[in-house]
């Protein structure tokens, strides 16, 4: 079978992997090969720069791969950049791995059993010794939890490498000891198919190329390419946005307050409105992430216990127990060590902040309203001085606040009066006569 047999140009699509591997990136990728696919594109390439990400995006991602009926090279560029961790499994899961000059890939190792006391990284020379060391030092994970996700690791790229004949030995150690690789390095121990400065030299190595697609042969025709440079759309952007940590835990945020808030005062819509959407929205961004029941279970009881100090004043035990939970719950809300799936600690301590803000705000209006005087109910009408103003069925009448009140008194009253208020209760006033 060979590709572009006719006249027409050769359709070349081009998509970026920058950043962490997340659910983001995953849709972006899924989204551009399934649509090279349908446009019967001749080859995708896809430019890689990535520290990692996370293992279910990754394998989202190598599923896609390994089911395309489209060759896709994974190329690292340029200069300088890097394909470490899931990078290298979507390397290893591509038709073509290729590398620029002054990268590297590996750093495999799963990131959930990363410690100091696990063996480092091998030296630089122990890489150019073919892997006649892969097995001297490899990692001893500290329980059994640890071995289970490091051989699954392993089992996994060894699986990937058997595709395409890549070095096996290599992806292990990968794997079990952190190692990694310069682009030349790669190319000679057979981690990588080529080298390559920029894209335009990737396609011509790669013109006549014979690969494996989909289980059959095929072979590359890239004399006339027509570039395909596929963008993310808003759906895309739009993922990118709220699945960011920072942005889904502010979310959850306005979710909760606002909801507090349309609670304090029913009908006011605005904030129940906001505090929906927002709830909704986060989420819908928490169930792509790795999140934490526990942190999230430790926020709402912080949260729960914060707005009980405004019913029930306990001189802020309530109060500080919530903001106790609250920045437990936050910090250990997303459950993975990848810096870029993490909630920045100062945006966690700005929030706890602001809540413990007006938690004392609260207590403090609390204190002083105890403190004053009633300033509602009849209450408040003791000691005030009237003048009888009206006569009602022998009964004298006095005028407070705006409202005509029948007053009891031991001296006989008439117009014109003047008493004071000794005693408020239920529509009678006990008054004495000035």
């Amino acid at each position: 079978m060979v590709f572009n047999t006719s006249a027409t140009a050769s359709s070349v699509w081009l998509l970026d992997l920058r950043g962490a591997v997340g659910p983001a990136s995953a849709d972006y990728l899924i989204r551009g090969i399934n649509e090279a696919e349908q446009a019967h594109a001749d080859l995708v390439v896809i430019r890689i720069d990535t520290p990692g990400g996370l293992d279910t995006a990754m394998r989202d991602i190598i599923k896609t791969l390994i089911a395309s009926t489209v060759p896709v090279a994974s190329y690292v560029a340029p200069s300088g950049s890097r394909a470490a961790s899931a990078g290298t499994y979507i390397m290893y899961a591509s038709h073509i791995a290729a590398m620029a000059p002054a990268t590297n890939l590996g750093a495999a190792t799963p990131v959930q059993i990363a410690s100091p006391s696990l063996p480092t990284a091998p030296k630089p020379e122990d890489d150019n010794n073919n892997n006649s060391k892969e097995e001297r030092n490899p990692a001893k994970p500290s329980n059994a939890m640890e071995q289970k996700l490091i051989n699954d690791a392993v089992a996994y790229i060894e699986g990937l490498a058997d595709l395409y004949g890549r070095n096996k030995a290599w992806a292990v150690k990968a794997v079990r000891e952190g190692a990694s690789l310069a682009a030349e390095d790669a190319l000679k121990l057979r981690v990588i198919d080529l080298i390559a400065h920029d894209v335009d030299e990737l396609l011509q190595q790669l013109q006549g190329r014979q690969l494996t697609v989909a289980g059959k042969p095929l072979t590359l025709n890239l004399s006339d390419i027509e570039i395909h440079r596929y963008q993310p759309d808003w759906r895309n952007k739009f993922l990118m946005v709220i699945t960011d940590p920072n942005i889904a835990y502010i979310l959850m945020m306005l979710g909760i307050y606002g909801l507090i808030l349309e609670a304090y005062n029913p009908g006011t819509l605005l904030p129940g409105i906001v505090g929906g959407v927002s709830l909704l929205l986060a989420l819908y961004a928490f169930q792509v992430l790795p999140v934490s029941y526990a942190g999230l279970a430790l926020i709402a009881l912080g949260v729960m216990l914060m707005v009980a100090e405004a019913f029930v004043p306990s001189f802020g035990v309530l109060g500080l127990g919530g903001l106790t939970a609250f920045v437990i719950g936050s910090i250990i809300l997303m459950d993975t060590p990848i810096p870029a799936y993490q909630i920045a600690l100062p945006l966690i301590l700005s929030v706890a902040t602001a809540s413990a803000a007006v938690l004392v705000f609260g207590l403090a209006m609390i204190m002083r309203a105890r403190k004053q005087k009633l300033v509602s109910g009849v209450s408040i009408l003791e000691g005030q001085v009237a003048t009888v103003s009206a006569m009602h069925k022998g009964r004298a009448m006095v005028q407070l606040q705006g409202e005509l009140w029948q007053v009891s008194c031991e001296s006989a009253l008439q117009l014109d009066d003047s008493v004071r208020v000794i005693a408020a209760g239920g529509v009678i006033l006990q008054v004495e006569k000035l």
